[in-house]
């Protein structure tokens, strides 16, 4: 079955009836603070904001945003304090507000006090494409530069997790390429092979792994028709692996500022779920990062009471 849309991921989050406990790293920001008050009021965080108390205070006055039930944590070093929060267990889920990317990672790579639990942590984008109901995930879009073909076998595996959790039993993964040929001089194809023999191997299992495939041809089954390119992946992919940080970032920034699309996302491999998406974006697309978290969490918790 597809993909859970945005719509079934805030109708679950309703239904849990249950505030998470959520640590936001940066709360002195407009969008941050309106996202976590509809959450607030949905009955889906209890949200503890870390970071300069005044000047959280001083913005969601200025934008008439009620801090009620909200935990204001007075602290110079925003992402640590809230790591610090989900390290001590006094939050199920971390959220990025308004703190730089590098500032986030280092407290949250931390070896001592950070989050690591020997996985690659990973970016994670659910997409939905609105004007065709396509949903599809796509990784790693923000963390790892130039992933070996070790890392990308850890990112492809948390991407298959993620869209367990999101109710697609065998996903269909499309390792992507400029190109579907195997070409010694552009590398990305030749690990792109060789994810799929792996997976072909079984590595993988509870997923279906083709590659390399262009963006077209994991996308649009027109493409392969065309082509000449068969797989149960060809036109019907629900993940996209790419091959390295600049591909994945100058995509998935194109498709949401062009495309009639929902997104949001995640860090994933870490302790727990990370709301993680860019600081210009609205409350909407927090609001969706939040509800993609809180899935994480309750599989997470389900499969561990299990």
């Amino acid at each position: 079955m597809p993909l859970h849309a945005f719509d079934q991921l805030f109708q679950d989050a309703d239904a849990l009836a249950q505030l998470l406990p959520v640590a936001v790293a940066g709360g002195a920001d407009r969008s941050v603070l309106e996202a976590l008050r509809i959450a607030c009021d949905r009955g889906w965080v209890r949200p503890v904001v870390t970071g300069e108390e005044r000047e959280v205070r001083r913005i969601a006055a200025e934008c008439a945003v009620s801090l009620q039930g909200f935990t204001i944590l007075d602290a110079a070093d925003a992402a640590a304090s809230a790591v610090a929060l989900v390290r001590r267990k006094e939050a199920r889920m971390l959220m990025k507000g308004h703190v730089s990317t590098p500032a986030l990672m280092k407290a949250v790579l931390d070896p001592v006090v950070g989050l690591r639990i020997g996985r690659v942590i990973c970016q994670i984008v659910l997409m939905e494409i609105r004007s065709t109901g396509r949903r599809f995930l796509l990784a790693d879009t923000g963390i790892c530069i130039q992933p070996t073909v070790e890392q990308k076998c850890d990112i492809l595996r948390g991407t298959v997790e993620v869209a367990h959790a999101l109710g697609e039993a065998v996903p269909r993964v499309a390792v992507l390429a400029a190109t579907e040929a195997v070409v010694e001089a552009m590398p990305e194809t030749l690990d792109a092979a060789e994810l799929q023999r792996r997976g072909q191997a079984r590595e993988f299992p509870g997923c279906t792994v083709q590659g390399p495939l262009s963006f077209d041809l994991a996308y649009a089954a027109e493409a392969g028709s065309k082509k000449s390119v068969q797989g149960t992946v060809v036109g019907a992919a629900d993940a996209l692996l790419f091959p390295n940080l600049a591909t994945a970032n100058l995509t998935v920034k194109a498709i949401m500022y062009t495309a009639d699309c929902r997104f949001g996302g995640i860090l994933y491999g870490a302790v727990c779920p990370v709301a993680f998406m860019s600081r210009a974006d609205t409350p909407a697309t927090r609001l969706h990062s939040l509800a993609l978290a809180i899935r994480l969490a309750s599989a997470k918790r389900l499969k561990t009471e299990v």
